[in-house]
């Protein structure tokens, strides 16, 4: 049976001047403008996940209020996500140099597939989209035990009173800039992050 991994998206709002909904953005060093997500960890439920990476990953604690709003499934082709602590091997066997470990939640490549092992490719550009050049690789095996290849992902939306309009904040070895911007006025958010957008839509269409 094939694992699936558990991923949340965190909708941060706000009502600012004349009543016009705003939506917390993070701007990453050279990964563009974001939505705040995360990965569930392990013994960890979709809502517990939610309000920590909100946390982690804004600074903000004091939210209003949060709430389910949707959820998806995508099925990886060709790609793996690393279920638990991947050790990364010189070749399909453990006996061999074990030289490096990529963390739960990160995206691979797959390469190709021997016995119980598959060997993986992780690459980094210098930013994204559209890099320039590959800035950081890692190609080795691991063992499939350690791989998902289904993500399934729950959508919250969380209500902040919030009257800081910009913050900057360091998390995952990178300083990246939190901003509010209005809903109906959103700048170009990285893909597959804009697709989701609709969620939050929907749901405040629902209201």
């Amino acid at each position: 049976m094939e694992k699936a991994l558990g991923k949340v998206t965190c909708f941060i709002t706000r009502i600012k001047k004349h009543n016009k909904l705003e939506l917390l953005l993070i701007k990453h060093p050279n990964a563009g403008i974001q939505i705040p997500a995360g990965t569930v960890e392990i013994n960890e439920d979709f809502q517990q996940a939610a309000w920590r990476e909100a946390v982690e990953e804004t600074g903000l604690k004091d939210f209003v209020s949060c709430r389910s709003i949707g959820k998806q499934e995508q099925i990886l082709v060709d790609k793996y996500i690393i279920f638990d602590k991947a050790k990364i091997y010189s070749r399909p066997d453990i006996s061999s140099t074990q030289w490096a470990e990529i963390r739960r939640g990160i995206t691979v490549l797959k390469e190709r597939s021997q016995g119980d092992f598959v060997q993986i490719s992780y690459k980094e550009g210098d930013h994204f989209p559209e890099p320039n050049y590959i800035t950081y690789q890692i190609t080795g095996w691991t063992e499939k035990s350690n791989l998902a290849s289904i993500v399934t992902r729950q959508f919250y939306h969380f209500q902040s009173n919030s009257q800081v309009d910009e913050w900057e904040i360091e998390t995952d070895n990178h300083r990246f800039k939190l901003f509010w911007s209005p809903l109906d006025c959103l700048p170009q958010i990285v893909s597959p992050q804009r697709e989701w957008i609709d969620y939050i839509l929907n749901d405040m269409n629902n209201l």
